[in-house]
C-alpha cells in the first residue's frame, strides 16, 4: 500500500512543477494556492502517508486504509479542479465550483480522518 502512495505522490510532484513553471512562464500567478495544494496536500502529504504505511505495514493493510486510500485520491483531484476554477468563476456555473470544492473537500477530509484514526489504532 504504502508504495502505492508514493506513485500517486511523485504524480502530484509532476503535476505540481510542470504548472509552476507554467505560471512562471506565461505569469498567470493568480493560480499559486492551487500550486501550493498540488504541492503540499499532493506531493508532500501524500508521499508522507506512503512513507508511515511503508514503514507501519499492519496499519497498510487495514480497511480503514483501504477506504483512506480511495476517499483521498478521488477527493482531493476533484478538490484541485474546484480550486481551479477560483479564479474564473464568473466563468463556470456556482453548483459546479462547490460540487467540486465542498465534494472534493469532505472527501478529503474524511480521508485524513480516516488516517489519523488508522495511525492511532496501528502504529505503534
Amino acid at each position: 500500500m504504502g508504495a502505492k502512495w508514493i506513485k500517486f505522490a511523485v504524480i502530484y510532484l509532476i503535476i505540481g512543477i510542470a504548472y509552476g513553471l507554467f505560471m512562471h512562464y506565461t505569469i498567470q500567478l493568480q493560480w499559486k494556492t492551487l500550486h501550493a495544494h498540488i504541492l503540499v496536500v499532493g506531493w508532500q502529504s501524500t508521499g508522507l502517508i506512503g512513507v508511515i504505511y511503508s514503514i507501519y505495514k499492519d496499519a497498510a493493510r487495514t480497511k480503514l486504509a483501504m477506504w483512506q486510500y480511495y476517499l483521498h485520491n478521488i477527493g482531493l483531484p476533484i478538490l484541485l479542479v474546484g480550486m481551479l476554477f477560483v479564479p474564473i468563476l464568473n466563468s463556470i456555473p456556482m453548483w459546479l465550483f462547490e460540487l467540486c470544492v465542498t465534494g472534493g473537500g469532505l472527501a478529503f477530509a474524511l480521508s485524513i480522518i480516516l488516517f489519523i484514526i488508522n495511525v492511532f489504532k496501528k502504529v505503534a
